[in-house]
C-alpha cells in the first residue's frame, strides 16, 4: 500500500519516527523549562506578582482595554464587511467607470501596510479623527479591501447556471447580485470572512502605535506598574486566544448551519417537483 506522495512507512521507519518525535519533544521541553527557569530567577513568578495582579484596579484596566479592543474591532468588522461587499460588486460591474476605480482602490489599500495607514490617518487628520476612528478607518480600508477580493471570489465561485437562470427569468443585474449571487457567495466564503474578522480583532493591537488604550496597551501599562511582564502579557494573550477560538467555533457552526439549510431547501424543492410531476 502506498499513498500518492510517499510510500507507507515500514516498521523500522515507524520506529525511527517515534524516536525523532521523542527527541524533538525532549528538546522542546528542555528549552521551555530553561526559559521558565530563567523567568523564575528574574522574579516573574514571585508571589508579589500574583498579589498585584489580584488588585481590583488591575482587572478594571484589563476590562477597559478589552472593551476598547472589542468596540474598535466590532465597528471595524461591520464597516469592513460593508466596504468589501460594495467594492466586490463594483469590481464585477459591467461599467468600466465603476469597475476601474474600484480596482484601483482595492489594490491600493491591499498593498499599503496597515501600520503606515494607521499612522497616516492619525497624523494627517488628527484635528478631525480621534485615535479610535483613525484605527477603525484604517482597519476598514485594509481589511475591507481584502474582503472585497474574498466576496468577489465567492461570487465567481457560484455556478454559472445560477446567473443564466436568473437572467432567463428576467432579473436585472442588481437583482441578480442582491438575490442570487451575494447570498450564495457569503455562504461559500463564510469561513474566510470569519477568519478575516479574527485578523481585524488581532490588528487592533496596532492601535498601540497611536496611543489607543486597547488591551495590549493596557497589558503593557500593567507590566510596567507591577514591574513584571510575563503574567500580565500572558493574561492578555489568553484573552485574545479565547475570543479568537470562540470566533473560529462560530465560523464552523455557521458553516454547518448554512450547508444544512441549503440541503434542506434543495430537498424541499425536489419533493415539490416530484409532487407536481405526480
Amino acid at each position: 500500500m502506498s499513498t500518492v506522495l510517499f510510500d507507507t512507512p515500514g516498521p523500522r521507519a515507524k520506529a525511527r519516527h517515534k524516536i525523532y518525535t521523542w527527541v524533538a519533544g525532549a528538546v522542546l521541553a528542555a528549552l521551555l523549562g530553561s526559559i521558565l527557569w530563567k523567568l523564575y530567577q528574574e522574579g516573574e513568578f514571585d508571589p508579589e506578582v500574583w498579589e498585584d495582579m489580584a488588585q481590583p484596579n488591575i482587572w478594571r484596566a484589563i476590562g477597559q482595554g478589552l472593551w476598547a479592543t472589542v468596540s474598535a474591532a466590532a465597528v471595524a468588522i461591520v464597516l469592513s464587511v460593508v466596504f468589501g461587499a460594495l467594492f466586490a460588486v463594483a469590481r464585477l460591474s459591467d461599467h468600466a467607470w465603476v469597475r476601474w476605480p474600484a480596482v484601483v482602490i482595492v489594490e491600493f489599500f491591499r498593498a499599503v501596510p496597515l501600520l503606515l495607514l494607521i499612522l497616516f490617518l492619525f497624523i494627517a487628520y488628527s484635528d478631525v479623527l480621534s485615535d479610535f476612528w483613525a484605527l477603525v478607518l484604517a482597519l476598514m480600508l485594509y481589511n475591507g479591501s481584502v474582503l472585497a477580493e474574498v466576496f468577489r471570489a465567492g461570487i465567481n465561485a457560484v455556478p454559472k447556471g445560477q446567473t443564466e437562470a436568473a437572467l432567463a427569468v428576467g432579473m436585472r443585474k442588481g437583482q441578480l447580485m442582491r438575490l442570487v449571487l451575494v447570498p450564495q457567495a457569503v455562504t461559500i466564503m463564510l469561513p474566510a470572512i470569519i477568519s478575516q474578522c479574527v485578523i481585524v480583532l488581532k490588528d487592533t493591537a496596532l492601535g498601540l502605535i497611536i496611543a489607543y488604550r486597547e488591551l495590549v496597551a493596557e497589558g503593557q501599562g500593567i507590566a510596567q506598574f507591577i514591574d513584571a511582564s510575563v503574567v500580565p502579557l500572558a493574561t492578555v494573550a489568553l484573552i485574545f486566544i479565547s475570543i479568537n477560538y470562540g470566533l473560529s467555533k462560530l465560523a464552523v457552526y455557521l458553516e454547518r448551519r448554512a450547508s444544512g439549510r441549503g440541503r434542506s431547501t434543495a430537498a424541499a424543492i425536489g419533493a415539490e417537483e416530484l409532487n407536481t410531476g405526480a
